[in-house]
């Protein structure tokens, strides 16, 4: 993939005509031109040919970043310098959407461009009508090779260059080897939800090289089409460890399956409310922005509507089958977190309550298997399971599903990962039930083994699980291989934790704070967790407004995020889950105090939570455990040392 519209020399592009290269580049260039960026080029051009005339390296033009969607105005190799410039032709002021514009650009060549790893790397942001520059040549905290944003206007731009060279070190960049280098990017589940949605595989935005993501991804689609050829109905099971991207493949099953032509209609379904919301939302504002930016007319309204028929809540999906008993539109649906789907009491009670149905005798995996069995012809389920991510009440695990099957549709044929087993899974009794089904196939390449949420630590959800379960020896050799690549810190500060926070993050990184749901006594903190906040908001809005997880203020619980991720968190850690030798101590708050936790099933729930709120981050966390209160007997200082002392004792570092 040619990923620039147009590159040379920089003593070769200094000699070429201006019209020449815009020529070049309108041609390359995948959407029509208009003349206001033909004008653009032509300014950028004519600044950048009369002040390179002295330098050796090389110069691109519409440098590609397709995580993000984007591309680099200029990028220039001079010796052991990449320097990413960002014109702003006519522009007065440096904008801080500018600056963390140009720094992403950056961030994305050091994290996820190989031959970038090492390089010196200085984003550049030009307002070409400015009076003042900003020079300064620094790092950042993290000691990557990577500068501060530099802000010049067009006429210091040299001086900006030459000053950049003179703090480089190190052996010129080889660019051949340069242009050569893998790109391996590790996109946020939104970033990749709307870049499936535009039209590209999942093998595109992701590393395959670390995950066996495009191949899970074309197994089932295998599946599909075979089920579909041979009129037979097929459900499998996609298992993966925390960030493994099984979303990712649900979202690309989803999206290469939307012929409606061909009768591959696909629906994704996840009963994860704030994970449909927000994904909605964005697929929807991507959307609208580029139809714009075509010179199109569209409405949010009309873009949103196609967008839910895409992206369903299963449960309002399963309110419309009980009312309309005809076969569903779809045949081919992938259920997210199919581990979260309530257990028969839990739907049963349901049903009663709230929808006046007192027959109603069947679990919910059970009524969603049922509706596609509705198709005479063929059907699909993929469902989509998570290691210890049960949350909540009434949710089942994957038994629910194994024992529907076994009892009431023999004649489906099942498809499974070897990984189903893992006790993590809650398939309990059922896997040995399963041996007896008509049709099971084991596939190794339906599980996702390897994390992607952090590119910086592929072993963090082991290091979380370690830490979880007590194995201290463990825990503090996974943390040692962590430590250097993915910061982990601990401190009883939370104004201190908030501003780690912010000097870890760089551009548009997000970051927020995430507690336990029933972390009800962080109050003293400004830490409310029963206050309103738009996950929407939260996730998607910039850094000026307040709703944002940005400015600190609204926290998230573990049913906001799952499923979710950000750059940089900080979990807040209350006393509702306590260390002690003997294992972890539950606690919810009621009333005026704390009160044991004594259901098994809801005591697993709670250490569930936490698992969620450790394996959101994917570049680094802060933990912060409160000192607690003397005075305050709902806060007294031993329901938090002892967790804080065992954090203490893996190893982390504090701060």
């Amino acid at each position: 993939m040619k990923r620039h519209y147009y590159s040379d020399t920089i003593p070769s592009f200094v000699r070429t005509s201006k019209e020449a290269i815009i020529g070049e580049l309108v041609i390359n260039n995948e959407y029509a031109s208009e003349r206001t960026q033909s004008e653009a080029w032509a300014s950028q051009i004519d600044i950048l040919q009369n002040l390179l005339s002295e330098y050796d390296g090389s110069i691109f033009f519409e440098y590609a970043i397709p995580r993000m969607g984007k591309r680099i105005d200029v990028l220039l190799i001079i010796n052991n310098a990449v320097l990413i410039l960002e014109f702003k032709v006519g522009e007065k002021e440096y904008l801080a959407s500018a600056v963390d514009q140009v720094w992403d650009y950056a961030l994305d060549l050091k994290n996820f461009h190989e031959s970038s790893h090492h390089a010196f790397i200085a984003p550049v942001l030009i307002a070409t009508q400015a009076r003042g520059s900003f020079i300064s040549i620094q790092t950042t905290v993290h000691n990557d090779n990577l500068l501060l944003p530099i802000k010049t206007n067009s006429n210091d731009l040299k001086m900006v260059i030459d000053q950049v060279l003179k703090f480089a070190e190190g052996e010129a960049i080889n660019i051949d080897k340069w242009k050569a280098g893998r790109y391996s990017p590790t996109p946020t589940i939104i970033e990749a939800a709307m870049t499936l949605y535009r039209g590209h595989s999942v093998k595109d935005i992701t590393r395959n090289e670390a995950a066996n993501l495009g191949t899970t991804s074309s197994s089932v689609a295998e599946i599909i089409l075979e089920s579909k050829k041979n009129n037979k109905k097929s459900i499998c099971f996609v298992t993966g460890v925390p960030g493994a991207g099984k979303t990712l493949v649900g979202l690309d099953i989803a999206t290469q399956h939307m012929d409606k032509d061909k009768g591959l209609s696909s629906v994704y379904l996840s009963g994860n409310g704030p994970l449909v919301a927000i994904l909605r939302e964005a697929l929807t504002r991507d959307k609208v922005k580029r139809e714009k930016a075509a010179g199109k007319k569209v409405k949010k309204g009309e873009v949103m509507t196609s967008v839910k028929s895409f992206i369903q809540n299963v449960h309002h999906y399963r309110d419309e089958y009980l009312k309309d008993e005809k076969a569903p539109f779809d045949h081919v649906a992938i259920f997210d977190e199919a581990q979260r789907a309530w257990n028969f009491e839990q739907t049963v009670n349901f049903m009663s309550r709230k929808k006046g149905r007192p027959n109603f005798h069947m679990s919910e995996p059970e009524f969603l298997i049922s509706c596609l069995d509705r198709h005479s012809d063929w059907a699909v389920i993929v469902c989509l399971v998570g290691g210890g991510q049960e949350i909540n009440t009434g949710e089942a695990g994957i038994s629910e599903w194994i024992e529907a099957l076994n009892r009431s549709f023999p004649l489906w044929h099942i498809y499974i990962s070897d990984k189903l087993t893992d006790n993590e899974y809650a398939a309990g009794e059922a896997l040995k039930l399963v041996k007896e089904h008509q049709q099971v196939e084991v596939q190794h390449s339906l599980h996702l083994s390897v994390s992607l949420r952090s590119f910086r630590a592929e072993n963090l959800s082991n290091w979380v699980k370690q830490t979880l379960d007590l194995n201290i020896d463990e825990s503090r050799a996974q943390y040692a291989l962590l430590k250097d690549k993915y910061p982990i810190v601990l401190t009883r500060d939370l104004a201190k934790a908030k501003q780690w926070l912010k000097k870890q993050a760089r551009g548009s990184e997000r970051y927020g704070l995430v507690v336990s749901s029933q972390a009800q006594r962080l109050k003293p903190h400004a830490i409310d967790v029963k206050s309103p906040m738009d996950p929407i908001h939260w996730f998607l809005d910039d850094k000026d407004d307040v709703r944002s997880s940005y400015y600190l203020e609204d926290v998230a619980t573990e049913f906001h995020v799952q499923g979710l991720e950000l750059d940089w968190t900080c979990v807040t850690w209350d006393g509702d889950f306590r260390y002690s030798p003997t294992g972890w101590e539950h606690f919810s708050f009621v009333g005026n105090k704390w009160q044991h936790i004594r259901k098994v099933e809801r005591q697993q729930y709670l250490k569930n939570a936490y698992r969620v709120l450790l394996t959101r981050a994917r570049q680094g966390m802060v933990i912060v455990v409160p000192e607690g209160d003397d005075e305050d007997q709902t806060r007294n200082p031993e329901y938090y040392d002892t967790t804080f002392d065992y954090l203490k004792l893996i190893g982390i570092k504090i701060i």
